[in-house]
């Protein structure tokens, strides 16, 4: 009998409240981060072209002048309103950022989702059905090699092979200059407004080749891993001895029994792993020359505009906080063990 604590609603609304001091540690985090760096953002985002009466008039209008207090409470108040500020090296509001250049990140992670999955699972299915074997060592030492290796040093690897087989093949870049300028904007995604313009797709799909392989290789690593530990697990479950004991073939053992139960876990990660896509993302943006936040965000950084800088990351925790808790749901409706 269940309780109305172990209730799915209950759970589901346990979980929404708890985005509130979430969001709040994260933001919190942010704002010290960025007050406590050595220097003055002011200074370092004029690059010398002020002077000082001016460098205070522009502290002021940032607010930089006042308590850290009062910049803390109106930076949390526009963080709720969604408002991320604008930068202070190039005065393009954030909004305007994530609006434009979010869609190219959006593709690059949803592209290495489909890599890490299309790799990780089948191998680390077949790992865990041949435990022990030779294939299941050289699968384990994979996903340990790709996890591991720096993502822009694969990226380099990749660019150099692929250059090495057929230089004709994109190595940098969202798409070719002039698919970029003749596709008419509609979704701020160049892959979708290609394919409702009907206009060169495959050239935006060539250049999305080998950076969502790069950052899709480092999470097919942890998907493999995954995999293989909850099908070895699985597979010694009295269910599975059950199903071999009334003659069911073993392929079908794993795929029906072993296998389905093993997914559970292996969703809830994957859900979780977008603030390491995130992190990836920028490594692999500035590697392949892709025109993301990932880049803006490395731009930004070095010319000090930590108002912008502020803006992404809040933003970024935004989508990795609301993320972990759809994965939460969702793994609640899959197994209605997790709610209890």
């Amino acid at each position: 009998m269940s309780s109305s604590r172990g209730s799915l609603p209950h759970y589901i609304a346990i979980r929404i409240l708890l985005i509130i001091p979430m969001m709040l540690v994260l933001l919190t985090l942010v704002f010290i981060l960025l007050r406590v760096a050595p220097g003055d953002p002011v200074s370092a985002a004029a690059g010398g072209k002020l002077n000082e009466h001016e460098l205070d008039l522009r502290r002021h209008a940032l607010g930089l002048d006042r308590p850290l207090i009062v910049q803390y409470g109106d930076y949390l108040w526009d963080a709720v309103r969604l408002k991320f500020g604008n930068a202070m090296s190039d005065g393009t509001p954030v909004t305007t950022l994530i609006r434009d250049h979010g869609g190219a990140t959006l593709t690059l992670t949803v592209g290495a989702f489909i890599v890490a999955i299309a790799l990780g699972i089948p191998l680390g299915r077949y790992a865990g059905r041949y435990r022990d074997s030779a294939a299941d060592a050289g699968i384990r030492l994979f996903g340990i090699v790709v996890y591991a290796a720096p993502i822009f040093w694969v990226g380099i690897l990749l660019i150099m092979a692929v250059n090495a087989i057929d230089r004709s093949w994109p190595t940098s870049g969202i798409a070719s200059p002039v698919t970029i300028y003749e596709v008419p904007t509609h979704t701020h995604i160049l892959l979708l407004d290609s394919l409702i313009a009907q206009y060169d797709v495959v050239d935006v799909l060539q250049h999305h080749v080998l950076p969502c392989l790069a950052l899709g290789l480092m999470l097919s690593g942890i998907v493999t891993r995954l995999t293989r530990v909850n099908v070895v697990q699985a597979l010694k479950g009295d269910y599975v001895e059950a199903a071999r004991a009334r003659g069911i073939p073993e392929s079908r053992v794993v795929r029906k029994h072993a296998f389905r139960n093993a997914l559970v876990p292996v969703i809830t990660v994957i859900g979780l792993q977008v603030a390491i896509t995130l992190s990836g993302a920028v490594l692999t943006e500035n590697t392949f020359n892709w025109p993301g936040l990932g880049t803006d965000l490395v731009n930004y950084v070095l010319a000090r505009d930590y108002v912008a800088v502020q803006g992404l990351v809040t933003f970024f925790a935004f989508i990795v906080v609301v993320v972990s808790v759809v994965v939460d749901i969702v793994n609640a409706l899959v197994d209605p063990r997790v709610r209890y």
